[in-house]
């Protein structure tokens, strides 16, 4: 049976991110099968048949976002209930939580997760090792038709964060078994990476292991790189080197690695990410919520004047609280031009290219998506500009960097099937599904003792 070509006619825009930055006014879309087969003016194509026909008068036509950074599998559970000001304490009653989460629960919570993703427009996600569960969290990747990068973090070194300690030939076996059992899965939506957690909680050999395996697989490594100042003066001190220079030595850096958060370099730092080819990920919303200092000594501007490729990511729902990619873009169009007091610093085009385009660069999938064009995957998001936030709309661009947001996203592709349609996603009951991921929170408090309740009185 041929696959069923779909026409997505008459958008009021679509921001192709091609290599000329195209926007199509008055533009259709084909898709067949999972590929976009023609993106142009709706006369032009008029006479492409089709076995469906999608109206998209008065949308704007965008790929699918890339979230870079997005812990995917643990958060929804007990979203929100940390204080701002809970400091070290954070991460360790994090993962004292995940520590008792089943199987059934950590894919109840992990569809929540990629639900709230997909509604908003982001169709692509790496989680960064923190699923336990991967085989029984296949069925939400599965059932919900994301694109997502998993894998299972791994430490060989004492950690105060409550992160299990593995010895390090374990844990190379660990992270060549997830490799050789996930990645390509899905007809490919599914990509499985190496993912030590960090360089201060991995020796050498665990480190220098995981880069080759990911050379071996032809896959991805990625790390938590969010530099302390304590962790900088003790690779000085240990190495004479900082730390990405460090990483540098070692072997470990290169094109197909990727690092998030990116805080704590100097530009020496910069170069040597530059020398490389190694990708980066930077995750304004936790960044911001936990005071990193992201304005005082994040150095995207200096990253993407040597070249380095950024993406964009968000962390966890309790962490940044947040999974929205469209404000994670504001963000990062903002956040710069206050600090450096230059409205110059990355403008609003440079934001949505590190979402799309740049930001499937920084996961190695720019060949299939990240642009809106002949030959690749049909991963792409309509959204609806009828909404007073979106009015007037002259430049689509700054609209959507500055004005919008998910709550205006109405239609969402992914390999060529539409995942959420008129703001509704079609693969489950999502009032149900919440209902049921409250209950796995309340249950995991109960289990584990926690308990932070709000500062207000509920009465």
């Amino acid at each position: 049976m041929p696959d069923e070509t779909i026409k997505i006619q008459g958008a009021r825009f679509i921001i192709t991110m091609d290599p000329s930055r195209r926007i199509v006014g008055d533009g259709t879309v084909v898709v067949q099968g999972q590929k976009i087969t023609h993106v142009g003016k709706t006369a032009e194509l008029s006479a492409v048949p089709a076995d469906r026909i999608i109206d998209a008068t008065d949308m704007l036509i965008t790929p699918g976002f890339c979230n870079g950074h997005m812990h995917i599998s643990y958060a929804h559970a007990t979203r929100g209930i940390f204080p701002d000001d809970l400091g070290s304490a954070y991460l360790p009653n994090v993962f004292k939580l995940q520590s008792v989460m089943t199987a059934e629960e950590e894919y109840h919570t992990s569809l929540l997760a990629i639900t709230e993703l997909l509604k908003n427009g982001t169709t692509t996600f790496l989680d960064p090792g923190s699923t336990k569960h991967i085989g029984r969290c296949m069925d939400a990747y599965e059932q919900s038709g994301c694109r997502i990068i998993t894998g299972t973090h791994v430490t060989d070194k004492p950690n105060p964060l409550n992160l299990p300690v593995s010895a390090t030939a374990d844990a190379i076996d660990s992270v060549a078994a997830t490799i050789k059992e996930f990645d390509g899965k899905l007809d490919g939506r599914v990509r499985a990476w190496a993912m030590p957690f960090a360089p201060g909680f991995c020796t050498e050999e665990l480190l220098t292991q995981c880069k080759r395996l990911a050379d071996d697989y032809g896959t991805g490594l990625t790390l938590h790189y969010n530099n302390g100042q304590q962790y900088v003066e003790s690779t000085l001190r240990e190495t004479g080197l900082r730390p990405t220079q460090y990483l540098e030595k070692l072997g470990v850096l290169g094109e197909n690695v990727t690092l998030s958060h990116m805080l704590g370099l100097d530009e020496s730092e910069v170069e040597a990410l530059a020398r490389t080819g190694a990708k980066a990920v930077f995750v304004p919303t936790a960044a911001v919520k936990g005071g990193s200092g992201i304005t005082q000594s994040g150095l995207l501007p200096e990253m993407l004047e040597a070249g380095v490729v950024t993406g964009i990511g968000t962390d966890a729902g309790n962490n940044s609280n947040l999974l929205e990619t469209n404000r994670a873009m504001y963000l990062i169009a903002v956040l710069f031009k206050d600090a450096r007091q230059d409205s110059r610093a990355i403008p609003a085009e440079t934001a949505l290219e590190m979402a799309t385009i740049k930001g499937a660069e920084a996961l190695g999938l720019e060949t299939e998506i990240g642009s809106l064009e002949p030959g690749k995957k049909a991963d792409l998001v309509m959204f609806d500009t009828r909404g007073v936030e979106w009015r007037t709309l002259f430049n689509p661009v700054n609209n959507l960097v500055y004005n919008a947001d998910g709550r205006s996203v109405h239609t969402v592709m992914v390999d060529g099937k539409i995942l959420v349609e008129d703001h509704v996603p079609l693969f489950v009951d999502e009032w149900g599904l919440i209902q049921k991921v409250q209950g796995i929170g309340e249950d995991m408090l109960a289990r584990t003792g926690l308990s932070f309740p709000p500062r207000w009185p509920v009465v």
